[in-house]
């Protein structure tokens, strides 16, 4: 039997799990599911694309992936970092994850979430509008993915749906549940399954239909 794919992911808070916990990260949920070998996540609380060049790309290359997802932003846009100092460096990031990749289109981008629906989001906000301000950083991210032909997953909208529902906001007031993670796992999932597919990837550990996954 084939070995399952290696999968790594690059990102910060919401790669990671925070508000629930690294096994309840979508990246877990989604190597679960695809049966997938999640090989690599040294994603990290508060990191920008800056850090995540400097600390995690080294990991993402040491770990040789065949697939990788990127989602990163939402501290550059807290930090106040200028959005074309955010386009390079996210560009940056994009061009030498694909590098590494055996295959450049096994790249899966994920947008950023609308923090601001939280009960805490607003500290963050220095006098700022948060949901225009992370639509900005999210249209850059499309225009970079779309540049270079890969594929992005928006879980914008998605996360929005924080702002009426209590149970997907984690105890912290700011960071999603684990119940939202799987939410947003689930929106990913199909989307990763086709690009792996398109390149006759078969899942070696697949159970059935996605509806039939928890």
């Amino acid at each position: 039997m084939a070995r399952p794919v290696r999968y790594a992911a690059i990102g910060d808070s919401y790669s990671i799990g925070e508000g629930a916990s690294e096994a309840a990260s979508w990246p877990a949920l989604l190597a679960r599911h695809l049966g997938l070998e999640l090989v690599a996540n040294p994603s990290r609380t508060g990191w920008t694309t800056a850090d995540a060049i400097e600390h995690e790309l080294p990991v993402f290359r040491g770990a040789r992936p065949g697939f990788g997802t990127l989602m990163i932003g939402v501290n550059d846009w807290v930090q106040g970092v200028e959005p074309d100092a955010f386009r390079q460096r996210l560009g940056h990031l994009m061009d030498e994850m694909r590098a590494i990749l055996p295959n450049e289109k096994h790249l899966l981008v994920i947008n950023i979430p609308d923090f601001s629906v939280t009960p805490k989001g607003g500290e963050y906000s220095r006098g700022r509008d948060i949901s225009a301000g992370l639509a900005n950083f999210n249209r850059i991210t499309a225009e970079e993915t779309e540049r270079r032909g890969l594929t992005m997953v928006d879980i914008f909208v998605a996360s929005q749906e924080l702002r009426n529902r209590p149970e997907l906001v984690a105890a912290d007031g700011l960071h999603p549940s684990a119940q939202a993670y799987s939410e947003w796992e689930r929106r990913i999932r199909p989307v990763a399954q086709t690009l792996l597919r398109k390149s006759g990837w078969k899942p070696d550990l697949w159970r059935g239909d996605l509806e039939m996954l928890d």
